[in-house]
């Protein structure tokens, strides 16, 4: 079924959890292993079909954030998820303490007793109506971002519309770009500010209501973080100072050097090559007709994928008036299909993007008959392994995209995988300040960022933009609004993905023998398994970050840059 024929439909809340109360009364009145595990199919079914309508909404709602239908149904959604979590904790209650735990251990995986005991500590019904306000407030935050109509270049842009501008040859342009995109942000930085300060004391809240210290330990629960905590995640940050800034910040010289200039400004990051970076060689009709051809080459479970996508209409790539921004992978579970959300603009991200939401939505496709629906996806850190490694495994049919350019490609995705991972893991510490110290002022937070930044990145000068050099670049990362504590995922993912880049390197049928034995794995297992099971090792591990940095610079180094 294609995605513009799936029907929407209202759920009507109380009967979906009449009918979800009666399975789970079974469930607990259940004499035999046999009727409790009938009563979780039917559970299953109830919830796959529940949370469907609600990712319907939700995209069609991101597509056109104009469409008043949507508009509503968003709204709706946004208050009526909490009361559904509320049953979904029942459900984990009664499954953790069921007499038969060890046969449905057996049948259903230890990793699902694992999520949910984790959902039991993050959610109780007395946070209900922090939740809802949550929810409402980064629709707020979605639908400013997505009002932003900005003049520039004789068209009124979105934010998402700036992306070849930010690379252009032109250095004036490149400013001029940069203060008509950051002029959005300081017009709104009041309301931003105010969004942000709701959030956060939400979150802190919630979090002494269920007995946390704070909204750190919070948060690592509720991301499903189960085998390593914070205490790791700090000493992980401490590696990337030591073993990655100093080569990420050699990299930023070299561009200067390469681009020959006397000054380096936060404007010129964005130019790779003085002779223009790549970009795709076609529109997105092009751009996915390669793809296809591309995915038909890589192994015969990738090409079933993207037939399955392509034919279904299951990807909306194309930036447009009214869009939410930003890119991702979401997930029919009724309907067994996952899809891409993007917003292509004429640069080189336009690939990144697919490969990279392909490789979300390949792990979802290859993983969505596994009878338990918390296995469709694995938690964060891990599903960031998909995608990142899908961006390496199809450098060998670049050539498709970029022709001339593919070797300035290669060069450019490589390099700014060890400039990403220092800028990562900023935004991760600036995180644990915030949630540690939740009631800091706005300038206090962006004095913070200020200072982590300048500690990650001593490259980057603001070159007297107020609105930057008062610590605000923050406030355009959409993760710390929405999804608090999911950034540190890329960094660790980034890791092992390059493992995998390393691997396709020098034995390509066994890296995808690897990787697409990890993305039918789905979230059957804890993070730090999973990387065991792709035959990876932990980024966790000193060792493992130095060898991955120095394979990657060994590789960078032989690269005549100047000349491309």
């Amino acid at each position: 079924m294609k995605f513009s024929e799936f029907v929407y439909k209202r759920p009507d809340y109380q009967i979906v959890a009449n009918q979800f109360n009666e399975w789970l009364d079974k469930f607990e009145a259940a004499k035999s292993v046999e009727e409790q595990n009938e009563a979780i199919e039917h559970i299953n079914i109830l919830r796959n079909d529940y949370q469907t309508m609600f990712s319907i909404a939700s995209t069609r709602h991101n597509i056109d954030t104009k469409d008043k239908v949507y508009i509503e149904e968003q709204s709706f959604a946004d208050k009526e998820r909490p009361a559904f979590s509320a049953l979904g904790n029942r459900y984990y209650r009664a499954l953790v303490n069921s007499k038969y735990r060890k046969e449905l251990e057996e049948k259903w995986g230890k990793q699902l007793f694992v999520l949910a005991n984790l959902s039991l500590q993050s959610f109780n019904e007395s946070i209900i109506g922090h939740l809802q306000q949550e929810n409402a407030l980064l629709t707020q935050y979605k639908k400013l971002l997505a009002s932003a109509e900005i003049p520039f270049e004789g068209k009124t842009r979105n934010l998402s519309g700036f992306g070849q501008y930010f690379t252009s040859k032109d250095r004036e342009m490149r400013i001029k770009a940069r203060e008509a995109y950051y002029s959005f942000f300081a017009e709104h930085q009041e309301t931003l500010d105010d969004i942000y300060d709701q959030l956060v004391h939400l979150r802190h809240d919630m979090a002494q209501q269920l007995g946390f210290n704070n909204f750190v330990e919070m948060g690592y629960v509720r991301m499903k973080r189960s085998d390593y905590s914070a205490k790791e995640v700090a000493h992980y940050r401490e590696m990337v100072e030591k073993h990655v800034v100093p080569l990420a910040t050699k990299l930023k010289k070299r561009q200067q050097k390469r681009l020959g200039l006397s000054e380096f400004y936060h404007y010129d990051e964005t130019l790779v090559f003085n002779s223009g970076n790549p970009t795709p060689k076609g529109d997105a009709e092009w751009i996915v007709s390669n793809a296809e051809k591309m995915y038909e080459a890589l192994s015969p479970e990738t090409n079933d994928f993207f037939q399955f996508m392509k034919n279904n209409e299951l990807m909306d790539l194309v930036n447009r008036k009214g869009k939410a921004g930003g890119g991702y992978c979401t997930v029919f579970k009724k309907y067994k299909s996952p899809f891409i959300f993007s917003n292509f603009n004429g640069t080189s991200g336009d690939i990144k993007v697919l490969t990279h939401e392909a490789g979300h939505a390949f792990q979802a496709y290859s993983s969505l008959n596994h009878i338990t629906p918390e296995y469709n996806f694995p938690t964060m850190e891990a599903a960031e392994i998909h995608s990142m490694s899908m961006e390496y495994l199809t450098w060998d049919w670049m050539d498709y995209f970029f022709e001339e350019d593919t070797d300035k490609f290669k060069f450019a995705h490589l390099s700014r995988a060890i400039t990403f991972l220092p800028y990562g893991v900023a935004v991760d510490e600036f995180q644990h300040f915030v949630y540690e110290n939740p009631y800091v002022s706005p300038q206090e937070r962006n004095d913070a960022w200020r200072r982590i930044e300048q500690k990650y990145l001593p490259h980057r000068v603001y070159n007297g933009v107020p609105f930057l050099e008062s610590g605000r670049f923050w406030q355009q990362q959409r993760h710390i609004y929405k999804s608090p504590f999911y950034y540190i995922d890329y960094t660790l993912a980034q890791v092992c993905a390059l493992q995998f880049w390393k691997r396709y390197n020098e034995n390509p049928e066994l890296a995808m023998e690897d990787y697409t034995r990890l993305c039918k794995a789905g979230g059957s297992q804890s993070f730090l398994n999973l990387v065991k099971l792709a035959n990876l090792r932990s980024p966790f591990e000193e060792a493992t970050l130095v060898e991955v940095m120095a394979e990657v610079e060994a590789w960078l180094e032989k690269v005549d840059d100047v000349s491309l």
